[in-house]
């Protein structure tokens, strides 16, 4: 069986998408889908919707492991684990820049090794992953290879 351009990136996430269609569209960066002859959907949406999603997970695991914690604690606690730099290692360790669908101009500028674009598309692939499965399997998907070590902040 011939392998997809994907499979290697699914391989690293654990997860294999039911609809490639959400993982392409995780991946495309809007300078690709603006250069491209037929309207393409490119990932800001999911981006959106998987930062959500992560500060929910984030904020729900915070509430339930420090039940002493004050409002202001909590919130403090949640933007050091949810913060771009923490994305983009992880993202960076799982090689996601790779596989980002960039324009002509991102390319040339090295948008695969741009930390901002490699944590974005992080953020797209758990909007994705929440998609395309259910809030359990994110979660699980969250805790294994964002926070895989122990979730302390």
């Amino acid at each position: 069986m011939k392998k997809s351009n994907h499979e290697p990136l699914e391989e690293r996430l654990g997860y294999t998408f039911k609809d490639k269609k959400l993982l392409t569209t995780a991946l495309t960066h809007k300078t690709f889908a603006f250069e491209a002859q037929t309207p393409l959907e490119y990932n800001e949406r999911l981006e959106f919707l998987g930062d959500s999603i992560l500060s929910f997970i984030v904020a729900e695991q915070l509430y339930q492991s420090n039940r002493y914690f004050s409002e202001g604690e909590l919130t403090r606690r949640r933007a050091i684990g949810v913060n771009n730099n923490v994305l983009a290692d992880v993202a960076g360790r799982l090689n996601i820049g790779e596989f980002l669908l960039l324009g002509k101009g991102e390319l040339k500028q090295e948008g695969s090794k741009n930390r901002t674009n490699i944590a974005n598309g992080l953020e797209a692939l758990i909007g994705a992953i929440y998609l395309d499965s259910d809030l359990e399997t994110v979660r699980s998907f969250i805790f294994k290879k964002i926070y895989a070590k122990e979730f302390q902040f």
